[in-house]
């Protein structure tokens, strides 16, 4: 059975070091968000965190054959096909109730079969036994949770959302797309803080149907990463020793080269990064949106310590 340790959350959050760092330890492989897999790196073909275009990696070119026989035939375009049908967040009612829509359900079916094959194709190019996808979305947890032969289990990981409100309103063009110039999407202050609330809110209601989840703050892995590290791979049923954790000497993390599909720039460039918390929202977020954030998310910042 392959394991997937999904990490959870809202835009802007650290997924993409959390992924990375997990992915420097014996039996975790990082990929990234790999929920992207059909839009970012089948169809537009963007790089890969190696620095090569997607179909030209040998690594993701070997989870292709192992997964269908190779990215060009007939299955993987039905995945292309079939992802905008069934993992939006429009959908999560079918996602819960799938048999209030039979055409739904049998998309979803043959959805979560072909990702089954996909994340085992994962596995074998990579001889790890636990994926990390770091897509984040709660619709595409709710996706993974039917995939036939795997144990999935979730990190929700977790950002001030005053800090996650500065990061959105960010103008940011992604170094992953070659062919077009390609920005983040950016967020007025209400919306991503909505999302914010409703997105943990989710992941909590996934653990009451019985998803194990672990809930870990973005501030903590940056301060305490061995800490966290421990505490998340124990989680994930294969606990990191002293040795595997040899790579952080805080604040510096090692970093090797590694094939994550999509997320923070930062998967593109390997070596030494120096772990600091973005906390540029203290004085960067203008008052009346701090005021606003703060507000609406008060019962959550007050739950996880941030006031």
């Amino acid at each position: 059975m392959i394991r997937i340790v999904y990490i959870g959350g809202c835009t802007r959050s650290g997924s993409t070091l959390l992924d990375r760092m997990l992915g420097q330890l014996p039996g975790y492989v990082s990929t990234g968000e790999l929920g992207l897999i059909t839009t970012h790196c089948i169809t537009a073909n963007r790089l890969c965190g190696c620095g090569r275009r997607f179909l030209d990696c040998p690594f993701w070119q070997g989870v292709g054959e192992a997964a269908f026989g190779g990215w060009g035939v007939g299955d993987v375009a039905e995945l292309v096909r079939l992802h905008p049908q069934v993992s939006r967040h429009r959908y999560l009612p079918l996602l819960i109730f799938p048999w209030l829509s039979p055409r739904f359900a049998r998309r979803l079916r043959r959805y979560r079969s072909l990702l089954a094959r996909l994340y085992e194709g994962v596995s074998t190019a990579s001889g790890e036994g636990i994926v990390v996808d770091s897509t984040k979305a709660p619709a595409y947890a709710l996706v993974l949770r039917g995939l036939p032969g795997v144990d999935l289990r979730i990190v929700d990981l977790v950002r001030d959302s005053r800090g996650t409100a500065y990061s959105s309103s960010k103008q940011q063009v992604m170094k992953d797309s070659v062919d077009r110039v390609v920005t983040k999407h950016r967020y007025p202050a209400g919306v991503i803080t909505l999302r914010w609330i409703a997105y943990h809110l989710i992941f909590d209601c996934l653990r009451l149907a019985g998803i194990p989840g672990l809930t870990v703050r973005y501030e903590d892995v940056v301060r305490s990463p061995r800490r966290s590290l421990e505490r998340i791979t124990a989680f994930a049923g294969k606990a990191a020793g002293a040795t595997d954790l040899g790579f952080i000497e805080a604040p510096t993390v090692h970093m090797r080269e590694d094939h994550t599909t999509a997320g923070n720039d930062s998967r593109l460039v390997p070596g030494d990064v120096t772990l600091r918390e973005d906390d540029a929202w203290r004085t960067m977020l203008p008052a009346r949106s701090r005021k606003l954030v703060t507000l609406m998310s008060w019962p959550l910042l007050k739950r996880w310590r941030y006031v």
